[in-house]
Order: C-alpha cells, then structure tokens, then sequence
C-alpha cells in the first residue's frame, strides 16, 4: 500500500489531510503516514491528525511513501516540492469525489482538487495544480504547472494561466485571456484583459498594483 506524506502541517495541511481521507482508494490503496514540516509543533492544540514525521529537508524517502504538496503559496509549494523531486520523490493525485472532470480533461501529476470544482471539456491542468472547491473552468481552458486557483474563482472558455500562477479567492478571468507567468490575480477581480509577467492585479476591472 501506498503511504501518503502531505508536506505542510498548518491549515492547508489539515484541509488537505482532511481531503485525502474522503479520496477514492483511500485506507484500500493508500494510507496517510503523516506530515512534514520544520514546525514541529504546527499541531499542537488540534486533535486525530498524523504526526509530523520530519522537515522536508531532513526527511529521507521510503520505498512506498508518495507525496503532495499543501503549501498554499505558490513559492513555497515550488521549493518544497523540488526539495522532494530531486530526492526521488513521487507524488499522488488527490481528487475529491464530487470533482466534475469533462471530456478530454488531461491532469499532471501533484495536483489537489477539492470538492465542487468542475472543469469542462477539453481542459489541460499541469503538475502541482491545486484548485479550491467550487471553481469552474471552461472549456479549453489551460493552467500550467504550480498555479494556485482558491474557492469561487472562474476561468472563461479558453483562457490561459501560465506557470505559478494564483487566482485568489472569487477571481474571473473573462474567456481567451491569458495571465503569464507569476502573476496574481487580487481576490473578487474581474481581469478582462491579459495580465504580464509576475504582477499583481486587483479590482473590477483588474488594474495593476503598484507597491
């Protein structure tokens, strides 16, 4: 049997956790082991979690342990989860059970998808996408690895996140738009026009940040 280890034990960890266990095949193809995560008390005062088994640098790979990532920052989800490819590492697809996956939807490896999503046809999801409940992408839609899509967000047919992108919380992204890589969309924005590399927009309609 597989051994789940979910690196990040803080409140995205615990949800996670919390996911795995409602995934199919768990307790028959895989178990959870545990967590990782250089704050080894990040569980003091919560109750029925695993333990944390290491820091992500120190832990060394079991021949049955598989791995995701529930770093909820796109940076850190990038670090850590190399930390633990360059070691051998694997990882597990989560899926919760009322994820709506259409036709043709193609899906890397790491992703986390949590409940009510749903994602039309024809869309392309790349490694170490992780999509909070009751988002909606439309057909054709395609998201590139490390994005970070939280709840209520919406992608229109055809639009387009490149890499380490992040969608806060009740996003949309109007159809055909493409955000580029390491931009972040502010939470409740409407972004009508393509976002460059690496800025912040915020607002209705989604406007530049200056800091």
């Amino acid at each position: 049997m597989k051994e789940l280890i979910i690196i990040g034990a803080r409140g995205f960890g615990r949800e996670v956790y919390n996911l795995a266990l409602q995934c199919d095949g768990y307790g028959e193809d895989f178990s959870v082991k545990g967590f990782l995560d250089d704050k080894n008390d990040a569980l003091l005062g919560f109750e029925n979690y695993p333990p944390i088994i290491s820091s992500v640098e120190n832990y060394q790979i079991k021949e049955n342990d598989f791995f995701t990532c529930a770093l909820g920052e796109v940076k850190w989800k990038k670090k850590y989860s190399q930390i633990i490819l360059d070691k051998g590492g694997k990882f597990l697809n989560l899926v919760h059970p009322s994820v709506k996956l259409n036709l043709n939807v193609q899906i890397g490896s790491g992703v986390i998808l949590l409940n009510n999503v749903i994602i039309s046809n024809d869309c392309l999801l790349g490694n170490f996408v992780t999509i909070q409940p009751f988002s909606f992408l439309g057909h054709d839609s395609q998201v590139g690895d490390l994005c970070h899509i939280n709840a209520y967000s919406f992608m229109g047919g055809g639009s387009m996140l490149e890499n380490e992108v992040c969608l806060n919380t009740r996003a949309t992204v109007l159809p055909k738009i493409v955000i580029k890589k390491g931009a972040t969309v502010g939470a409740a924005s409407l972004v009508i026009r393509n976002v460059m590399e690496g800025v912040t927009v915020f607002g209705v309609p989604a406007m530049k940040l200056k800091f």
